[in-house]
């Protein structure tokens, strides 16, 4: 339906705002379209040509074919190029004059940014500004992540042999085991594997690559996990702190292996056995820690995602966004999966680490339910996502914290190898593997395994329950052999 004159006066009753740009005539028509060109990589609005932009008085102007040349031929300057289309609306007491409108959609997330005259523009405001550089390029990059994510990048400084070849074989040894790779994929080579995981580059890693598997973290400074025991509930004083460089699997299991060394265990009678859970359920805090790793923004040297545990609460954080669809309170219902990092995620998903579907915030929210803890908070703070649980264990200020019961817990833990920590982190994901199922986990032999349970009997008791199928592992800090080798 054709535009009439009403309409021109309902648009433009506001005065200029962030999504309207007034100008007396096509004399402007140059700097009217920088503000087209904002406004297609901003929140969209109208140009409008015969309104005088102080008084909003329509004053229209008339219109021949070379105006119409003219605007026609500035819009092919705007690339990408685009077909907009202009209304020419008459002005029933001027009837050789009209008003020239045209409507200009927002910017599609994901898509290329607009230029014109090869220069991009964007909206502060009622203002035109041309767009920062380092704006520009974030788009490029979000446009064609095929060439520009930082997951997809070659790396210059990693090759082949730099990559971890047994982290990488049991990847596929997990993703077998639990169906989601053929069984064929055991006779691949590393470099068939790598590549079929688009993990290579002609033929060198990609950052994905080195995130994954890289035996060192090398100039990769993203690389790192900041973990933090703070006495009390704010950050004046350092109970513990440490700093893990390596790869995604190296820090997953430093970030573990310091909940279980500063977090409270507490046990429940199952049948005539007792169990021990960490007072936050460890499936909880598996999922969470994964997924900070798995879709933290790695563009940026300098942050690295954090656990800091406080009297009252854990916080793990990651650098980054929610994805453009989700906020704090959506995250939390359900919701279609938007990997921050696909390359990464896949291989996550692959190896049974990572579920697809959105599905991870769900599972942390019914394993709390299940326990009694609170549902954790989310929270955007600039630059960094934040997932916060509260600790059942803290009583506040006047009365003391159960910490003498976790002592056992703390001295026979920390004494663990970090094989020895990635077998009890296996056990706490499944009770019920098999140790060649373990093996196969953490990339050893079945009679490895076998050897390193029992010298983690010297600190933990650790035994299988019930008949070799349908049994499971039992944890307890409960009846411990003091004797050390």
């Amino acid at each position: 339906m054709a535009m009439t004159i009403e309409d021109i006066g309902e648009i433009i009753s506001g005065d200029e705002t962030r999504t309207l740009e007034l100008k007396k005539s096509t004399g402007e028509l140059k700097d009217a379209m920088r503000s087209a060109c904002a406004f297609l990589n901003s929140d969209g609005g109208w140009l409008i040509f015969g309104v005088a932009p102080t008084s909003l008085k329509i004053v229209g102007q008339q219109v021949t074919e070379n105006t119409r040349r003219e605007i026609a031929h500035e819009i092919t300057k705007i690339e990408p190029s685009i077909d907009l289309r202009v209304e020419y609306i008459d002005i029933p007491e001027k009837s050789d004059y009209q008003i020239i409108a045209i409507h200009l959609n927002a910017w599609p997330r994901g898509t290329s940014p607009y230029t014109y005259d090869n220069r991009p523009y964007y909206r502060v405001e009622s203002t035109t500004k041309i767009m920062p550089r380092e704006m520009f390029e974030a788009r490029i990059r979000e446009s064609k992540p095929h060439l520009f994510a930082w997951e997809r990048l070659q790396s210059d400084s990693v090759g082949i042999e730099d990559l971890d070849d047994e982290l990488i074989t049991g990847v596929v040894r997990s993703g077998v085991n639990g169906g989601r790779l053929s069984n064929s994929a055991m006779n691949d080579s590393i470099e068939q594997i790598l590549r079929k995981l688009q993990l290579l580059n002609q033929g060198r890693p990609n950052n994905a690559a080195v995130a994954l598997f890289a035996k060192e973290a090398g100039i990769y400074t993203q690389l790192q996990l900041r973990m933090a025991r703070f006495k009390g509930n704010g950050k004046n004083e350092f109970g513990d702190n440490q700093l893990v460089t390596g790869n995604f699997f190296r820090l997953f299991d430093a970030g573990m292996a310091f909940f279980f060394k500063h977090l409270n265990l507490s046990g429940k009678i199952v049948g005539v056995k007792r169990e021990e859970e960490l007072e936050i359920p460890y499936v909880a805090l598996r999922e969470a820690l994964i997924n900070a790793l798995c879709h933290r923004s790695y563009d940026s040297l300098g942050p690295s995602v954090g656990i800091a545990i406080f009297d009252d609460r854990v916080e793990i954080e990651n650098p980054g966004s929610f994805p453009e669809n989700l906020t704090a309170e959506t995250i939390k219902q359900p919701h279609d999966s938007y990997p921050k990092n696909p390359l990464i995620a896949n291989v996550l998903y692959l190896s049974t680490y990572l579920e697809k579907w959105g599905s991870g915030v769900s599972r942390i929210m019914d394993v709390c339910k299940q326990h009694n803890v609170p549902e954790p908070i989310y929270e955007d703070r600039g630059g960094f996502i934040h997932i916060i649980f509260k600790r059942n264990s803290y009583k506040g200020d006047d009365e003391p914290q159960n910490e003498p019961q976790n002592e056992p817990q703390k001295t026979y833990l920390k004494k663990l190898s970090d094989r020895q920590r990635r077998i009890i982190n296996a056990i706490q994901s499944e009770p019920r593997l098999t140790k060649q199922e373990i093996a196969q986990i953490i990339s050893v032999s079945e009679s490895t395994v076998s050897r390193e349970i029992k010298k983690i009997n010297n600190y933990i008791s650790v035994y299988w329950s019930g008949p070799s199928k349908g049994g499971n592992w039992i944890i307890s800090i409960e009846n411990i052999n003091q004797t050390e080798n």
